[in-house]
Order: structure tokens, then sequence, then C-alpha cells
């Protein structure tokens, strides 16, 4: 059983605590040790608060455009470059094919993310703390694990992807191995430093990263040309795309609303969507069709050194680096540069993991935030070296599974909000964050999360499990019609909830 917080905090509610109430301070003999280490963490700035609401008063920064960097740069790198190889390698789609699906599909699915962004100064909680408002405060243990998971699958992808890059520059004195590490250190001092530190390094590393996709496009673009003809293609392989890059992009709904708690609580709604949508939309289009051009051209064969950097399918960091192989050193060395922005990515989805983790148990929140950090980096490293020699497998494993469940989350999250709430950020007591009674019950969250994955299962199409729906020749729409269960039966569960149970 959870131990309930104090009554004190209670009675005043979360809104009218300072800093130095939410953090008191004690004698030094009085400290443990993680009090020690993080008191003196603080006095060199770095972000020592785990999941506690941040109140009004100290949601003052009014630097929205941030907002735009910070998934803008999240998803202008190599992650969403190799993404968008998917549909010609793993899919056999052809490069028309491809780019209109992308077109369609990130269009559509950034809006969902981009709406979560609009939580984090409207409410000043993170993701999972504000997942209570619509599970319960227990029944949000179960997304808040499962966005453990998703957090840590972001993160082996992208140190993957890294650590290709860096092994392909270094003419066999690398390998994937070291790479992945160098990526797991340079993502953790990152986030060990905290959500400021963040958000000021999403605001320039996205530059090399625009400089090697312009170089990429100079260099290789005449190549372009010798794109295959489209071969007949099946209804399957296109939703099944369409899933798993809608699942890339929608799934950062999970984490959006934690890097805007600190911004104006008075903003524009309006103005935080477009921030968010614009960096998103812009980033997730450009590496997408990127990805899914130069792919379909290395895959054809009519350039041998494209072919064989991409390992038939296997290596987007190879063929990152043998795109850019004809402009010599500079080429490696803008190639070695994008490898280390990778934790542009990486740093905020492993401060995620570590708040999802806290909100997880009252005593998971009693572990410093950078205590988390650093065990999600030595998992990463492990299982990042074991999958890097099959990456298209993990890969379409990863996303497929955590779009599952993150869409499905994401849409009931929005029904509460549009439905019950009114898109009424008022009717979010903020002093109930943390008190069992004062939240839903939860019942209803539950009881509709898992009759969503009943038929889910049965529409997976993934290289371990094809369910009878997806046999039958309609490809993975576990995503689309888990989505419309939510949205028949949560709505009505929730209400038989709120009848006895009003909150």
């Amino acid at each position: 059983m959870e131990t309930p917080v104090d009554e004190k905090k209670s009675d005043l509610g979360v809104q009218e605590l300072s800093a130095s109430e939410r953090t008191p301070s004690l004698h030094p003999e009085q400290r443990g040790f993680f009090e020690r280490v993080t008191h003196a963490l603080t006095r060199w700035g770095i972000e020592t608060n785990g999941i506690d609401p941040i109140p009004p008063s100290e949601r003052t920064d009014g630097r929205l455009y941030q907002l735009f960097f910070v998934w803008f740069t999240a998803n202008m790198n190599v992650l969403a470059f190799g993404t968008g190889t998917v549909g010609p390698a793993f899919y056999g789609l052809g490069l028309r094919e491809s780019l209109i699906i992308l077109l369609i599909v990130d269009i559509i699915s950034c809006i969902i993310p981009a709406y979560f962004a609009v939580f984090g100064p409207k409410l000043g909680i993170r993701s999972m703390v504000q997942a209570r408002y619509t599970w319960g405060y227990y029944g949000a243990m179960l997304p808040s694990a499962l966005n453990v998971f998703t957090m840590e699958g972001f993160l082996i992808l992208n140190t993957i992807i890294g650590g290709q890059m860096l092994a392909s520059v270094s003419s066999g004195h690398l390998d994937d191995t070291v790479g992945i590490v160098i990526i797991a250190v340079l993502s953790l001092l990152v986030s060990f430093c905290g959500y400021r530190v963040i958000h000021w390094y999403e605001s320039v590393a996205w530059i090399p990263n625009v400089v090697a996709f312009i170089m990429l496009l100079g260099i290789g673009g005449k190549h372009l040309y010798n794109a295959p003809a489209s071969e007949p293609i099946s209804a399957s392989a296109v939703i099944t795309f369409a899933t798993v890059t809608a699942s890339s992009v929608i799934s950062w709904c999970t984490m959006t609303s934690d890097y805007g708690v600190y911004h104006s609580a008075s903003a524009s709604q309006l103005r935080v969507f477009l921030y968010a949508y614009a960096g998103f939309l812009i980033a997730s289009i450009t590496g997408h069709m990127l990805g899914a051009a130069f792919a379909a051209v290395a895959l054809s064969g009519s350039d041998a050194t494209w072919q064989a950097g991409f390992d038939n399918g296997n290596n987007v960091g190879g063929l990152f680096e043998a795109i850019l192989s004809p402009a010599g050193g500079f080429g490696k060395f803008m190639t070695a540069l994008c490898a280390l922005t990778i934790p542009s990515a990486c740093a905020p989805t492993m401060y995620t993991f570590s708040s999802s983790l806290m909100t997880i148990s009252y005593y998971f929140a009693k572990v410093p935030r950078y205590v988390y950090a650093t065990v999600s980096a030595a998992i990463l490293v492990g299982v990042g070296i074991v999958c890097a020699t099959r990456f298209y497998t993990t890969f379409t494993d990863i996303m497929s599974l955590i779009g599952y469940w993150s869409v499905v989350h994401g849409v009931m999250i929005l029904v509460e909000h549009f439905i019950f709430r009114k898109n009424d950020f008022d009717s979010y007591d903020l002093g109930a964050w943390d008190q069992p009674r004062k939240l839903p019950l939860g019942v209803a969250a539950t009881l509709a999360f898992l009759c969503a994955f009943g038929i889910i299962i049965p529409s997976m199409d993934q290289a371990w499990y094809i369910g009878p729906i997806a046999k039958a020749g309609s490809g993975d729409i576990g995503i689309i019609v888990g989505s419309c269960v939510i949205c028949i039966l949560y709505p009505c569960f929730r209400v038989v909830e709120r009848s006895f149970w009003k909150k």
C-alpha cells in the first residue's frame, strides 16, 4: 500500500508550496547520502526536483519558442531518417508510395503530441502524473511502467544508430559497441543536469543535423533519379508501414508535457500547440522522406557504395556515412558530429524515463531522478549492444509495441480532457496529484484499456506474431481499432464510474 503525503501538504495544495518547502533545508548531519548529494548538485545548478507539480509562481518562462526547438531538434536527427528507410527496406514499398504515406501520416499524427505539449504550461505536471487524473492513483502505475519501457526502447534505437555512425567513420578502430557507450554517456550527461540544460542543448544541437541533411541532398540528390520503379504492393504493407510511422511520432505524447512545466501558465494554448506542431512536423517529414528516398536507391543497387554501407537494410549509420563519403574527411566529420548530437533525442527521453519510474510508486519517488538516469544509461548500453546487429527487426518490434499502448493511452487522456473536463484546465485539482481518494477511481480507464487490447492482439502483424485479423490481409490495424474501442468504451465506463465515485 502506498504511503500518502503529509496532511500539511494536502491541506495547503501544491500550488502554495514554495520550492524551499518542497525541498526542506536540513543540517548536513541530518541528511542521508542522497540528500547530501542532492544538496550539492543543487548548488551547481543541476535540477533536483522530482515529480512534484510546479506551482504557477514558478511557471514563469515566457520563451515559448523553446518548445519548437525541443521537438524540432529531438526529431531532426538520424532516427527520423531511419524511420523513413523502413518503408523500402522492411516493407518493400516503392519511393512514391513511401513518400505519399509519410506525408499523410506526418501531417495527421504530429497533431497529437503537439496538443499534449499544452498540458505542460497549463498544469505544471509531468505526463505520467497527469495520467492519474484519468487512470487514478493506482491505475496510473500501469501506463507509468509501460512508459519506462517505452523510453528505454527509444533510447536503444537511438544509441544503436549513433554507434553505427561512429563505427562507420572510424576505419575499423571503433566498433558499434564503443559507439553505443559514447552516445549513452553523452546522453546521461545532458539528462543528468535536468530541465534547463536540456532546453539549452536542444536550442543548438539541431544545427549539425540540418547542415548534414542539406549536404545529403547536395551530394546524393543526383542519384535519387535512379530510384527503382514501384513494384505491386499490398494494402497490408501500406497500412503496417503507416502505423509504424504514426507510432514513432504519436509515442512522443507520453512525454511532451514534461518540457513545458516551467513555462508561463498564462501562455496561449494555440501558440504552444503551433510551436510544438511546427517542430514535430518540419523535422519528422524532412527526416522521414530523406530516409525513404536514399534507402530506396541504396536497395536498388544503383550505387554500390550506398548498398554496401546500408548492409541490406541493417545499418542506417553506414548508409548515412556512405552518402557523405564523396566529401572526404569533412563528410566523416559531419557523420561523427551528427552521431554526437543524437543525445538531443536521448536526453529528454532519459529524463522522462526517470520521472515515469518515480511515478510508479511513492517509494520510487524518494530516489533522486539522477540515479534513475544512470540506471537507464547502464541498461541501454547492454541491450543496445545485443540488438545492434538486427536493427530493423529491433526497430519494428519496439516501435509497434510502443505504438499499441501509447496511442491508446493518448486517446483516452484526450477523451477524458475534452468530454469529461470540457477542455477546462481548472478542472484538474493539482493539490490532489498524490491523494488517491481525490483522484478518479481508475476502473474505467483500466477496463477500457484491457478491452482495447482484446481487439489489438488479433489485429497485430509482427515478426513474432500475426493475429487472425491481420492474417486476413488487413495488415496491422491494431492501433486503429484499439483507438476506436477506447473512444466508444471509455466514455461509457467513465459515466458509470462517476456515478458512484465523484472524481
